[in-house]
């Protein structure tokens, strides 16, 4: 199976030799969750930020839209273009993941609403718990999962057609699926607790006293990235032919 990591953003400079870059990280967790799925992938990186992209849709048998910095409201055009595909995909019904900002933008591009969040930053490891159980999660790995967070954007409004399948207490809309084609979630199952922690340092003085020490706190919980990459890599490969 062959995943297109369609590139929205870079890690910081400073922090590429430490932490690599988003590709990178995306490759390592979702080409670990295969292994143990006994699944051949392959990774091919597209940089949309500046305009690269497939030259088919077809190239790739699915996709996985990053996280950014940006919005998925600013005015920019490489975001609108990035919008613009998005419904492409979801035209082709091609398998589609969208991880935090990519789970904001298929909410925007498909008729869904993105805004800034009243609880303000979230950052550091949240629970969720699923509220609509898929073919692609395993009984034993439900509730309450945990991913990483980092984000001061939240989908509000849900696009036409997405089934909500987990809710946490500050992202109320933290997980959906369209079809059997489209999964996004708000969280990072790509993140390290080390890149959270230098993501927080970096924007301490952003997030607040409150907010950058509790999220730090919070690195010590649980972290159940694996189990969702399993579940990522389960929905991309396709339902078994007896369900």
């Amino acid at each position: 199976m062959r995943i297109g990591i369609l590139q929205a953003d870079a890690v910081i400079e400073q922090f590429q030799s430490v932490h690599g870059n988003y590709p990178g990280m995306i490759a390592g967790i979702l080409g670990s969750a295969a292994t143990e799925l006994n699944l051949d992938v392959e990774f091919r990186n597209y940089d949309v930020e500046h305009g690269i992209y497939p030259d088919a849709t077809d190239e790739c048998d699915a996709y996985v839209i990053t996280g950014s910095k940006k919005s998925v409201y600013d005015d920019e055009p490489w975001i609108a273009a990035l919008k613009e595909y998005t419904c492409e995909l979801h035209q082709e019904e091609k398998k589609l993941v969208g991880l935090c900002f990519g789970h904001q933008l298929v909410a925007e591009a498909l008729g869904g609403k993105t805004l800034g969040a009243d609880v303000g930053w979230c950052v550091g490891i949240h629970e969720s718990e699923v509220i609509q159980s898929q073919w692609f999660m395993s009984d034993e790995e439900l509730n309450p999962f945990t991913l990483i967070v980092s984000h001061k954007d939240q989908v509000i409004q849900l696009p036409e057609g997405a089934q909500l399948l987990a809710s946490a207490e500050q992202c109320p809309n933290s997980m959906y699926s369209i079809g059997d084609h489209i999964l996004t979630m708000q969280g990072h199952p790509e993140f390290t607790r080390e890149y959270s922690r230098d993501l927080m340092e970096m924007r301490r003085e952003i997030l607040g006293v409150e907010t950058y020490s509790e999220g730090v706190a919070s690195l010590a919980k649980p972290l159940k990235k694996n189990i969702i990459a399993r579940w990522i890599i389960r929905f991309m490969k396709g339902k078994p032919a007896t369900e």
